[in-house]
């Protein structure tokens, strides 16, 4: 088969001359933004904690790079969009990947990296979200007086032979069922689960541990708890109320609700028929189920249109706030979760999930969450005030990161050529000023 990256590529002619090209450039990047995340994660420390977290299982005498050089090389590819290990039997000897990595020889070949991968353990796994926890304890300069930790549950396909693969019935699907924990926009936890489970598996455990971690950093702080009725479980309610946590965790409708919202929703319904507009009430009242050891407060959406009545139910053990605060302001934000758990799993490559072992697809899943963390830091120090700031991981790696570059390098420095009409070279400038050393 002919080398067809070397040999010349036509594309017209424009007026008289020719249009041609080849692979014959250099010692170019398409990677600009590397050293930005070179910043951020010199900043945040966050591939050192890693690397700091993990075990080193690896012959001493046959290591040609360190464990810190190998996940900060990992990272900074899925952060620029490089998702597959092949991609680094090339970035391994592209020059600007191996100053940010902080190199001058080549890197890790896909093979080494794959090795990381497949050798990673459940201890790894947990020594990992250690560091997810820390990186977001680090990132306060003063004690938070409140915080919302949403949880949620999502599905990764699986097309091969992977351990614990199992068929879902509601995604139609082999797949995997992770559960998240984020607090605003900051990721806590990604824990691997087989399908075939209860959505609320694990959760309370989870919970409990972060909830332990945080409070050991922050004595005074308030913490509430924001899932769906997948997560309406007796003994996560109970754990909630007797460690004094607050909750807001969504109900599924049943007989015994709808019959007591049936008198509301009648009202409604003549109210849509005698104005033609859509009707809606906020509301609560105490419910017990038959699984409960005590009755609790329920907040009830009832809503009437077009389409018939649609009723939402949230339970909650938090006081002194009206229903329809509780309701608008706090449970409806609860799907931003939602959002950031599609950003990591489809602009970090969470789902990516090929390897044949349990473990190893938990600790890919872990890599993806810590390039989202060093993807989340810097919008959140190095963007701040820019057009960026609300810019999802996919949309900065495009506008910012992939930026054409040049390589200069001697004993004396490196120098960096980026494009010079490139349309935020301010938002650049300014990233780069906001994490300058």
């Amino acid at each position: 088969m002919p080398n067809r990256t070397t040999e010349t590529l036509n594309f017209g002619r424009l007026g008289r001359r020719h249009l041609q090209a080849n692979f014959e450039g250099g010692d170019l990047s398409s990677d600009g933004g590397l050293m930005l995340l070179r910043q951020i994660d010199a900043h945040t420390g966050l591939s050192r904690m890693a690397a700091k977290a993990l075990t080193e299982r690896r012959a001493a005498g046959r290591i040609r790079h360190r464990l810190r050089d190998v996940l900060a090389q990992r990272l900074y590819g899925l952060c620029c969009g490089y998702e597959d290990l092949n991609d680094h039997d090339t970035l391994h000897s592209d020059l600007l990947m191996q100053t940010a990595v902080g190199r001058d020889q080549a890197l890790a070949s896909s093979p080494t990296l794959s090795r990381l991968e497949t050798g990673a353990t459940r201890a790894d796994a947990w020594a990992l979200h250690r560091v997810l926890v820390e990186q977001f304890i680090a990132g306060f300069a003063t004690s938070p007086k409140e915080l919302i930790l949403d949880v949620d549950a999502s599905d990764i396909p699986l097309h091969g032979e992977q351990e614990l693969k199992q068929f879902h019935g509601y995604y139609d699907h082999h797949c995997y069922l992770p559960l998240y924990v984020f607090c605003g926009q900051s990721m806590l936890a990604c824990l691997l689960r087989p399908s075939r489970i209860d959505g609320a598996k694990h959760a309370a455990a989870v919970l409990r541990l972060l909830v332990n971690r945080l409070r050991r950093a922050w004595p005074e702080v308030n913490i509430i708890i924001r899932g769906d009725s997948g997560f309406c479980r007796q003994r996560l309610l109970r754990w909630c109320e007797r460690a004094n946590v607050q909750y807001l965790i969504g109900l599924a409708r049943n007989k015994r609700l709808q019959a007591r919202v049936q008198p509301a929703e009648q009202v409604l319904e003549r109210d849509y028929e005698r104005t033609g507009r859509k009707q809606r009430l906020i509301s609560e009242f105490i419910y017990g189920a038959d699984s409960w050891a005590r009755s609790r407060r329920v907040i009830t959406r009832l809503e009437y249109g077009a389409q018939g009545t649609n009723p939402r139910f949230i339970v909650t053990n938090i006081t002194g706030s009206d229903a329809t605060h509780l309701y608008e302001r706090l449970y409806c934000a609860r799907g931003e979760a939602e959002n950031r758990i599609k950003e990591a799993q489809l602009d970090l490559f969470g789902t990516r999930a090929s390897c044949h072992k349990f473990a190893a697809n938990q600790f890919r899943l872990l890599l993806a969450a810590l390039a989202y963390t060093l993807m989340q830091r810097l919008r959140a120090l190095a963007l701040k005030g820019t057009e960026l700031e609300r810019a999802s991981a996919a949309t900065i790696r495009v506008r910012l990161l992939k930026i054409g570059a040049a390589i200069v390098r001697n004993t004396r420095r490196v120098r960096i050529l980026l494009a010079s009409h490139h349309p935020l070279r301010h938002v650049f400038a300014h990233a780069a000023h906001a994490m300058a050393p």
